[in-house]
């Protein structure tokens, strides 16, 4: 087994993970350690991997099958797996502010979890920070298990019982992007989750929204349904739930979406920042609390 060494980053959410080589095999006992320090804290970050995009795909595999992206505008020419989070083309070319796949991933920025708009919405994360960015791009993470126990009475009765609706259409409608194709609305349709959720493996409820997607709340009309994402997001950044990690090169960063939301913050458009995911497909609908 090889020795890790798990050190708590902040009180609510966070750990890194030292003692381990994402290129390397990975044993039973190592597996299971990994997996409990992420129950535990939420979000790994494990420093120093030089991985080739192969090998991060290797290492996902360890934890679910990876997922791939039903746009070609992001996924990876030459790994498919590999959802590409940055501002440089396949060819190594910076791509200005403008173009339609700086748009899309500059979305980032608006709290999210990933894939919550697919029927079975992913599990897990991991994101590689290839060229990272000194300007800002820091990635901020939350504990949603304590902000749905922390919240008040008067948001609390407003989400129990109650599902929102998530729709990967709506980030075209946040930034005029390209509308959607019919081939393209049929793999990823709009769907309705709960909004707290019970985690299939810790037991614990968690408030689940994704406002990034977002537009619709059960039995609100479309005004108040916002304006209740947008009051649920506002007591959910509070510095008390939030890890803001600063990127250093080669980073991996592994977190789980059944219980977290994620955000980066902005940087320099025209700073270099190329950052490798992979998504971690779950294979049931959430669990309603």
């Amino acid at each position: 087994m090889t020795a890790i060494q798990v050190r708590k980053l902040h009180p609510e959410i966070g750990a890194a993970v030292t003692g381990i080589d994402m290129r390397a095999p990975m044993d039973k006992a190592t597996f299971q350690a990994v997996h409990q320090a992420w129950m535990d804290h939420l979000v790994l970050i494990f420093p120093g991997q030089d991985i080739s995009d192969e090998d991060h795909v290797a290492f996902t595999r360890h934890f679910g099958e990876p997922e791939i992206f039903h746009q070609t505008i992001i996924k990876s020419r030459a790994v498919r797996e590999i959802f590409r989070v940055s501002n440089v083309d396949d060819d190594g070319n910076l791509m200005p502010p403008s173009h339609p796949t700086v748009q899309q991933v500059s979305l980032a920025q608006l709290w999210h979890t990933d894939s919550s708009y697919r029927t079975e919405p992913c599990m897990g994360s991991l994101l590689h920070g290839v060229e990272i960015s000194r300007t800002g791009g820091e990635t901020q993470f939350i504990n949603m298990y304590r902000v749905y126990e922390d919240l008040p009475e008067t948001l609390k009765t407003q989400v129990e019982n109650r599902r929102a609706l998530h729709e990967f259409e709506n980030l075209h409608r946040l930034r005029a992007l390209k509308p959607m194709t019919e081939a393209e609305r049929a793999v990823v349709p709009p769907i309705w989750h709960p909004m707290v959720r019970r985690h299939p493996v810790t037991g614990r409820k968690s408030l689940f929204i994704s406002p990034i997607y977002n537009v619709q709340v059960e039995g609100m009309e479309e005004p108040a349904a916002r304006q209740l994402i947008e009051d649920l997001a506002e007591f959910a950044e509070q510095d008390r739930y939030l890890y803001r990690h600063k990127w250093e090169p080669h980073d991996v960063v592994m977190w789980d979406n059944r219980c977290t939301m994620h955000a980066v913050t902005p940087h320099d458009p025209t700073e270099r920042r190329v950052m490798h995911r992979t998504t971690i497909v779950d294979n049931a609908p959430v669990l309603a609390a």
